[in-house]
Order: C-alpha cells, then sequence, then structure tokens
C-alpha cells in the first residue's frame, strides 16, 4: 500500500481538481481530504457520508458568575489577554483564550471551568470511486493538525481492511500545522505549482518543509502557460533540487466546466489532452523507481 500527498505551496493552483482527477484514475484506493480547515474534494466527489463523529478541540474556559468574586485574579495572570471585566463582571473572550487553563488553577473559588470545544466533525463516506475520510473545522477552530492525524489514521485502516493498493491524500496549502501532518509519514508528495511568483516563493518553502521529512517528491506545473517566464524559473528551481517535473498542464477551461458538472475532468472529458496528461502523471507516481529521493529525472514534456 502506498501514501500519495498532493500539496501546493498556496492556495488556488488547482490542486483539488488535480486530486479529484487522479482519484477517478485509482483503482483500490481510499481518499483522504487532509484539507481539513477549508475542505472542497467533496464537492467532485459528492461523497454519501454513512459514520459521522466529532473531534473534539481546543479546550476553551469560562467563568460562572455566580461563583466569581471579582478578584481579578484570573485576568491578572491572563497572558493571551482574553479575560475582560464587562457589564460588572469578568468574561473570557473565546477566541482569544488560548486554552492554557492556567486560569481555572487560580481562581480562588473555582469559578473557572474548561471544555473542550465540540465544533468539528469527521466522516466516512462513499464516493463513487471509494472509501472517503474527510472532515470539517468550525469557524475560529483549532488542533487542524490533530484533525489530519486522525483522518489519515483511519484511512489507513480503511485501507488495510480493503487490502486498498493506495492511498491518496488532498494535503492543504501552506505549510502550516495540517500542512507537516499531512507530510508526517506519506510515502510520496505531488507538489501542483502555479507558475507565478507567489507560487514560486511558497513552493520554495514548502520543498524545504517536505525534504525535513525526507519524502520522495514529484511535481507538475498547472497552467503553465499563464507566465511562460516564470514557469521556466519555477522548471530551473525544480532541477536545481532535483526534483522531477512529470507534467506541464496548460489552461483549459473544460476543468472548470467538470467542475461545474461535478465532474473530475477525466470523467469530464476522457479523451482531451489534460486526461492522457494526468494518466501519465499517475503512471509516474505509482512507479516504485520513479521517486526515489534525491534522483533527477526531468520530463521534457
Amino acid at each position: 500500500m502506498k501514501e500519495i500527498t498532493i500539496l501546493s505551496g498556496k492556495g488556488g493552483t488547482g490542486k483539488t481538481s488535480i486530486t479529484a482527477a487522479l482519484s477517478s484514475i485509482a483503482v483500490e484506493a481510499v481518499f483522504c481530504d487532509n484539507d481539513v480547515d477549508a475542505a472542497d474534494l467533496h464537492l467532485i466527489l459528492q461523497p454519501e457520508m454513512r459514520e459521522q463523529y466529532i473531534f473534539e478541540g481546543a479546550w476553551v474556559a469560562s467563568i460562572d458568575a455566580d461563583k466569581c468574586d471579582g478578584c481579578g485574579i484570573c485576568q491578572s495572570n491572563c497572558r493571551f489577554n482574553a479575560i475582560h471585566f464587562l457589564h460588572g463582571q469578568y468574561e473570557i473572550n473565546p477566541y482569544q483564550c488560548e486554552g492554557c487553563r492556567l486560569c481555572e488553577r487560580t481562581c480562588p473559588n473555582g469559578a473557572i471551568t474548561s471544555t473542550r470545544s465540540r465544533n468539528n466533525e469527521w466522516y466516512i463516506s462513499d464516493t463513487r470511486f471509494g472509501p472517503m475520510v474527510h472532515a470539517h473545522m468550525g469557524p475560529g477552530e483549532e488542533n487542524s493538525g490533530k484533525l489530519v492525524t486522525l483522518i489519515r489514521n483511519k484511512a489507513r485502516e480503511l485501507a488495510r481492511d480493503k487490502q486498498a493498493s493506495y492511498i491518496l491524500n488532498d494535503g492543504p496549502p501552506g505549510i502550516g500545522c495540517s500542512a507537516i501532518a499531512s507530510v508526517s509519514g506519506t510515502d510520496q508528495v505531488l507538489l501542483v505549482i502555479e507558475p507565478t511568483l507567489s507560487g514560486l516563493h511558497d513552493l520554495q518553502r514548502l520543498v524545504k518543509l517536505v525534504n525535513s521529512f525526507r519524502v520522495p517528491m514529484a511535481a507538475l506545473i498547472n497552467k503553465h502557460d499563464l507566465n511562460l517566464e516564470v514557469t521556466k524559473q519555477v522548471e530551473i528551481f525544480l532541477e536545481n533540487k532535483q526534483i522531477p517535473l512529470l507534467a506541464r498542464i496548460p489552461f483549459d477551461d473544460t476543468v472548470v466546466m467538470a467542475m461545474i458538472e461535478g465532474k473530475s475532468v477525466i470523467e469530464f472529458a476522457p479523451d482531451s489532452t489534460i486526461t492522457k496528461q494526468l494518466r501519465e502523471v499517475w503512471r509516474q507516481i505509482t512507479k516504485e523507481e520513479s521517486l526515489t529521493y534525491g534522483k533527477s529525472f526531468i520530463h521534457h514534456n
């Protein structure tokens, strides 16, 4: 069983469209949407939910006004400036509270209690391509990295039970906690790159992160013809870093039309040039010898 994670240095690169397309090629696979802060793979895979669970997030403190005598010890000890004296009593701003629970421990009257946020959910679903594990985090919620680890572990359980050949992860953009949790322990990373200067800058940071985990990676440049000059800079960067470039995919409104129809581009336009390119990308990333860490491997297609 091989676990492949698709990442981008920034949002808006078309990463989820690429993931959905590869999902429709993969056989005997389990799919996992690691972008728990802004999940959207479900818009194309259209999962039918069969199991739903609560994910307990960060600790949030609250003050019982009937027990509070207004001593202010909690406020003076709060390093996050989350406790305010309003309307004649102390209150905790849940958006500033970091859940350290120090106020709960220092309150002499036992007026402060903490509870775990239950504003996050994760799901096991069926799609037309295979099982899918995905999640939803509430606005302002924390611990996205822990939630990614949880759903990845569940995807692995499903894959083992079904003797699946692949786990395909739609990773989050950037290099935050959820991206770190997506890279850790995966077998391969496929980088989806947008040819813009900000895309190149964020790619450099992401490559540094993936290299720190010594995970083999390959790349494709999406909408490469939108800026040929930056595309060339991206190619030079990848070659210097010995990262295989598997495809240069042109801008094509067929992808947008497929999304509107709720389909992958593979389903929507099975004979298109993009479909042929993505089938070749899938063939390359599922070849054992193609992504050895540190090897130079550049396609000029």
